[in-house]
C-alpha cells in the first residue's frame, strides 16, 4: 500500500501506533490488526475499515444539460434498506429533474446550480447509517440570463 500508508514514528513512544491511509481506496476495506511488542509483552488490537464510495457516470467532467448518475456504495455487510441524497442539507426530492433508482440518483438535465456538495446517506438493516459527501463539478456557461451585455466605449467588458 506504499506510499499511501504511514505510521507516525514520533507517536510510537507515547503508545500511539496508528496507521494512516491516504487516500483510502475501496479495496482497502477489511480487517486490520496492529501488534506491538515491548520487552516480552505483546499488545494487539483489531480495527475494521469500512469504505463508502460515490461514483459518477459518465465520469468527470460533467457537461451542463447532459444526464448524469451518482451512485453510492459501501463495504458494510448488512442489507441496504434505504439510500437518501441531500443537497445543501435538504433531502433531494426524487421527482422532476432528480430520479432515484436502486439508490442511484439521476440528474436528467444538470445545471450549473447543481454543482457543489452532495451527500449520500445509506441505512442498513442493522440500523447502521453511513454517509459521505461528493463534490459535483459541472462544465457550462454561468453567465447572464440575457445574452446581451452593454459596456461603455473605452471600458472593459466581461
Amino acid at each position: 500500500m506504499r506510499p499511501r500508508v504511514s505510521v507516525q514514528d514520533s507517536a510510537l513512544r507515547n503508545g500511539n501506533f496508528s496507521l494512516r491511509i491516504d487516500p483510502v481506496r475501496s479495496e482497502d476495506a477489511g480487517l486490520y490488526e496492529a501488534q506491538v511488542t515491548y520487552n516480552t509483552e505483546v499488545q494487539s488490537c483489531q480495527v475494521e475499515l469500512g469504505v463508502i464510495t460515490v461514483t459518477l457516470s459518465p465520469p468527470s467532467p460533467v457537461v451542463e444539460n447532459e444526464p448524469l448518475v451518482l451512485s453510492c456504495n459501501s463495504s458494510h455487510r448488512a442489507s441496504l434498506v434505504e439510500t437518501c441524497w441531500f443537497r445543501n442539507g435538504c433531502l433531494v426530492p426524487t421527482s422532476g429533474t432528480f430520479c432515484s433508482l436502486h439508490g442511484a440518483l439521476s440528474i436528467l438535465r444538470p445545471a450549473m446550480s447543481d454543482a457543489g456538495s452532495w451527500r449520500c446517506q445509506l441505512r442498513y438493516s442493522d440500523n447502521e447509517i453511513i454517509s459521505t459527501t461528493y463534490n459535483l463539478q459541472i462544465l457550462g456557461f454561468d453567465g447572464p440570463t440575457n445574452p446581451v451585455v452593454y459596456a461603455a466605449a473605452g471600458s472593459a467588458a466581461d
